[in-house]
Formats: C-alpha cells, structure tokens, sequence
C-alpha cells in the first residue's frame, strides 16, 4: 500500500469528524454527532473488507470489488500477487513437464529418492529396467523393492564416488550399472545404465587372453628349453652364440608378458575378494629386500624401513606381486648412481600402508590417471629397453581389490615418484 494512499486517507477522515463536529455543535450533540460518523465510517470499512473477504474466498468466480482508498489500493495489491503466481506456477509446470520429456527420452533410468531411500520418482526407462510400477511404488524404499545383496551393500557403505554392476533379477544376461548422486537438501537421484554389451565384451576379452596365454605357455616352453641348449653349446660360432642369446633375451621376456598375463587372468577370474590368511609383511619385504641387494646387477640404493610387526590377512602370492612390481619399477626407473629407492610398511588407525618412493625419472600428470591400464606404458621406447610388460601397475590394482585396497600415485616429472598401497582396518593382524 503506497503513502500517497494513506496521506490522502487520513484528511478524508478528520473531515469527516470535523462535518460531525460543527453539525453537533450547531444541534447540540457534538459528542453524539461525531460517535456517529465514526460508527459509519466504521461500518463502511466492516463492509469494505466483507467484500475482500467474500472476492479472496471465491476468487475464480467473482471479479474484484470496485473499492476506492486504502482498500482499493490493496485489492490491487492482491491482483498482481495472484497474477505473479499464476504466471510462475504456469512456467512450473512448464519446466516439469520438460523435465519429465527430457528425462523420458534419456537412455538411462533415473530415480529420484528422498535421503531415506524412499521413491519419489522415475521415469519409463528406469520402470523396464528394475521392474517398478508408477504411482504404485512411489512411496516404498527402492532397496525394498530392488533385492540385490551387492545394492544393499553398496547402499549401506554409502560410497556413491564409483557405481555397482548387478545382474538382474529376471534374466542372467541383463546387467545393470547403479550410481547414486547426492543432491539438494537430502535427496538422492539412482542413475540406472544398461551394461551387458560391456560385461559381455569384458567376459569375452578375459576369456581371449587368458586361452591366449595358456595357448601361448607351452610352445613358448619348448622354444626357451631349445634355445638354453643351443646357447650352452661350446662349438657355436661367437655370431650365432649372440644371436642365440639375442633369442633367448627376447623369449624370457616374452615368457614374463605371458606369465603376468595369465597372473592377471587369474586375478579378474578369481572371488572378488582375497582369502583371510595371515601373511607377515614385515618378513616378506625382509627377504625382498635381501633378493635386491643380492642381485648381480648394479642398482640405485635401496632403503626398507619396518615401523610395524603387524601382519595382513590375505593372499601371500597376490601380497607378493604387489610389493615386488612396485619394488621392481622403482629400482627399474632410478638411476644406480646417486638414486634411492625407499619402501616403508607401516600402520595406524585407518590400517596398514606400504609405500615405495624414488629419486628417478618421475611421471608427467598427464599419464598417472592411466597407469594401471594394460599395456599403457608412459614411453614405449624406454620400456621396451628395460623389458617391462606394461602389465605390472594392473595386476597391483587388481590384487589390491581384492584385498578391500586402493593404490595412489604421486609423481614429480625429473624429481621421482611416490606409490601408496592402503589396506582396510579389518586386513590387519598379529601372528597368532
């Protein structure tokens, strides 16, 4: 309501009461006189905002009331506070009606779900894909209603940062990928994609490789067996005695490509999980480090340093490939002169850890985030020299994996590299 309508308000009421007054004092009843013309002027506004109250009431039938003064002033008021409404509510449901076309066209499912997993809402997609019915099912939990232990599991962990892969219910060739996504004031939005073509060609890969391999591992056998004989032969010529070794150089490496091969054939192909036995680290590392300082070959300083007796319950084998891959590339990349490998083992409250750091050649960061991929080697041609299989950094992966781990890099391109293996609180334990 603006000043200028009450500034012009007020003088109509004193003259009001001033009429009342010079006509009482002219009758003899000025007190009686300006009672009534207070009493009217009340009235009039009791009727004024009988109107509003009957307009606001039933507003969709009647039209405003045709009022002057302050009243007038705030019918308008109203007026355009309904007219903003009515223009928001209609680009609401504008922009839901979008959402809900957007959200139909989409090639994935997606659920929307208060913070107690409840269902609010999904769109056809998600529907087909997890077996929900609209309007039926909105209000239940969705772990109700999609029973998968792995789900629950990965609901009740509460790690959204990477999605769960479960088979569907109705069929054993469907696999579903699941992402939650933490949004607004305690929502959660379940993002549903379809990836059986990428587990089928995932199975098919594994399975090619690891035929491969065995296919492999036998004629390559026989080929080293041959190659050994002939290269001890005394009567070779000093050529055919370099080819031979030539040959036999190539054939160990190849035979370390097929054995990391089938090693990380058995770790995709194995339990998710890694077997609860003891394993001591510390004297594991003890005798990695004593097969370091025994090699023939000239190689960087090499530092161990135990700050924990504690153990770890897993795999010795799959423990052992990630300490002596991680071991082997530092020392591999550190220069013998003025280079220092460092391997430290240690534990807290969060559980045990087992680093590797070195002075050597260092990673660009463009390269880190691929690491661990197969085959990815950061320079081809210094890796085919010192005869790596570009296989190492993946089987650490998967081995840590299994044994509830994960693997962070750092690395300083010219100034060296750290690697950090962090194993869960529930792996650690004492002999006995």
């Amino acid at each position: 309501m603006t000043t200028a309508v009450w500034k012009s308000a007020l003088p109509r009421l004193l003259t009001v009461i001033l009429i009342a007054l010079l006509v009482g004092l002219a009758t003899g009843y000025a007190a009686v006189a300006i009672g009534v013309a207070l009493a009217g002027t009340l009235g009039l506004n009791y009727y004024r905002l009988h109107l509003l109250e009957q307009w606001l009431r039933h507003r969709r039938q009647l039209d405003p009331p045709d009022l002057s003064g302050p009243w007038g002033d705030v019918v308008a008021l109203i007026v355009r506070i309904y007219q903003r409404k009515k223009y928001h509510k209609k680009r609401m449901l504008e922009v839901v009606r979008e959402f809900r076309e957007l959200t139909s066209a989409l090639p994935d499912g997606i659920v929307v779900l208060t913070g107690d997993r409840v269902i609010q809402w999904f769109n056809p997609r998600a529907g087909r894909m997890l077996g929900l019915r609209r309007k039926v099912d909105f209000g239940h939990r969705i772990d109700n209603l999609v029973r998968n232990p792995d789900f629950q599991n990965y609901l009740d962990k509460g790690d959204y940062s990477y999605p769960v892969v479960i088979r569907k219910l109705t069929s054993t060739d469907v696999h579903l990928s699941l992402q939650m996504v933490d949004y607004g004031k305690g929502q959660k939005l379940l993002a549903v994609r379809d990836v059986s073509r990428e587990i089928l060609v995932e199975a098919m890969r594994k399975d090619f490789v690891a035929n491969a391999s065995h296919e492999l591992r036998s004629p390559l056998t026989v080929i080293v067996g041959y190659v050994d004989t002939l290269a001890d032969d005394p009567l070779l010529d000093s050529d055919v005695r370099l080819a031979l070794q030539e040959m036999r150089r190539q054939s160990a490496r190849m035979q370390a490509v097929v054995d990391d091969l089938i090693e990380l054939s058995r770790l995709e192909s194995g339990a998710s999980e890694a077997p609860y036995v003891f394993v001591d680290v510390a004297g594991l590392l003890s005798l990695m480090k004593r097969d370091v300082l025994a090699r023939p070959q000239r190689t960087c300083e090499f530092i161990y340093e135990e700050e924990s007796e504690e153990g770890l319950l897993g795999a010795e084998s799959e423990l052992h490939s990630i300490f002596s891959n991680l071991i082997g590339n530092a020392i591999k990349y550190t220069p013998a002169i003025g280079g220092r490998v460092i391997a430290r083992w240690w534990t807290d409250a969060t559980g045990g850890h087992f680093s590797v750091s070195d002075s050597g050649v260092g990673i660009a960061p463009e390269h880190i985030p691929r690491l661990t991929e197969r085959f990815y080697r950061v320079d081809p041609g210094r890796s085919r020299d010192s005869g790596g299989s570009g296989l190492g950094l993946s089987i650490v992966k998967h081995a840590l994996q299994r044994h509830g781990g994960t693997l962070h890099i750092e690395s300083t391109e010219g100034v060296g590299s750290r690697f950090q293996c962090d194993f869960p609180e529930s792996r650690l334990a004492r002999r006995g």
